[in-house]
């Protein structure tokens, strides 16, 4: 249980850092003219993130889950997943945020790990949401929220790319 509570407090504190420098680079963004698309889906991501953390407690206490057997090679893929989450967050600068953000001058960011592939924050978050659940043993958490979150960000990727300023082709 302590494993739970140190591992959720630690993301949610992560979390917490990263809002507040999502808060910032909206305020940068909107001083440039930026405008906020979808602010009702924008909603439901929090609360689907929020849903998540109390799913996963909900889960492991209410079926006694145990600590899965592979959670050190689990945790180095959650470790990995964070480690290209900062690469692509500080390859955007003032562009990445929580919300989708259109600047007028907003330009495709072809540096860091988006050489490579168009969405890296986003394959993050998506291992992410899979793997920590897996940690605790907590599996339909992690079917559950994975799917969702899949669902919900195809759906953000499909109105970030039609709102960019510019043809969106690499």
């Amino acid at each position: 249980m302590i494993l739970l509570i140190v591992f959720l407090s630690l993301i949610l504190a992560q979390r917490i850092a990263e809002l507040t420098i999502a808060r910032r680079h909206e305020i940068a963004l909107k001083k440039r003219g930026a405008v906020e698309i979808d602010r009702r889906g924008y909603k439901f991501i929090v609360a689907m993130h929020s849903a998540f953390f109390v799913s996963i407690a909900a889960e492991y206490i209410l079926f006694r889950r145990p600590i899965n057997h592979y959670w050190p090679a689990l945790v180095a893929v959650f470790a990995a997943a964070q480690c290209l989450r900062y690469w692509a967050i500080s390859s955007l600068g003032v562009y990445w945020n929580t919300k989708i953000l259109i600047a007028l001058d907003h330009r495709i960011v072809k540096v860091g790990p988006y050489r490579f592939m168009k969405h890296p924050n986003y394959v993050a978050v998506v291992t992410e949401i899979a793997v920590v659940p897996l940690v605790f043993s907590c599996y339909f958490t992690a079917l559950f929220f994975t799917v969702l979150n899949i669902l919900v960000l195809w759906r953000r990727i499909r109105l970030e790319t039609q709102s960019l300023p510019i043809p969106n082709s690499q």
